[in-house]
């Protein structure tokens, strides 16, 4: 998002740091001598949503230490049509949700045994989401069920009979 802006470097002898508007926005543990490619993925996650080809061969994507659930699910999902946008698509989820959740989500969906971005994406999508608490229905005067429902499958198999169906 800074890319051609001005921006600050602050140096300290363990770390580098990005400021830009009295703000920090990239964080480097520091390295001292030469040849040294230093980069943080989760800040290149932008660029992958526009290129998601990169996760494959992109210089902060290569040696990237990913927790083992996490790799084994990327491996999969790469080998799945369009699965460089399907997985990029999980690690922007993972952006809000936090590296532990899509740990586990991934690690839930290979215990099940469906691996795919899917299936990662809703056990995700249900670590972040608010729990509804059940609340009781009021319901007025008046309304009253006539009938009271009866569980009765052979009705359901009777209109699945040739006469029912168009």
């Amino acid at each position: 998002g800074f890319a051609g802006k001005a921006v600050s470097v602050r140096m300290t002898a363990t770390e580098v740091r990005i400021v830009a508007n009295n703000e920090t926005i990239a964080t480097h543990a520091r390295v001292f001598g030469r040849d040294h490619l230093v980069c943080n993925p989760w800040h290149y996650l932008p660029i992958l949503d526009k290129k998601p080809a990169a996760i494959r061969d992109g210089a902060p994507f290569i040696d990237w230490d990913l927790p083992r659930p996490i790799i084994l699910v990327r491996d999969r999902i790469l080998k799945q049509p369009k699965g460089d946008r399907a997985f990029v698509e999980l690690l922007m989820l993972a952006g809000e949700a936090g590296l532990d959740a899509l740990t586990f989500a991934c690690d839930s969906a290979l215990s099940c045994g469906v691996v795919n971005a899917s299936v990662v994406m809703n056990e995700l999508r249900r670590l972040i989401s608010p729990h509804i608490a059940m609340t009781s229905i009021h319901i007025p005067d008046g309304i009253s069920l006539t009938m009271e429902p009866i569980a009765d499958c052979q009705r359901y198999d009777y209109l699945l009979g040739a006469g029912h169906v168009h």
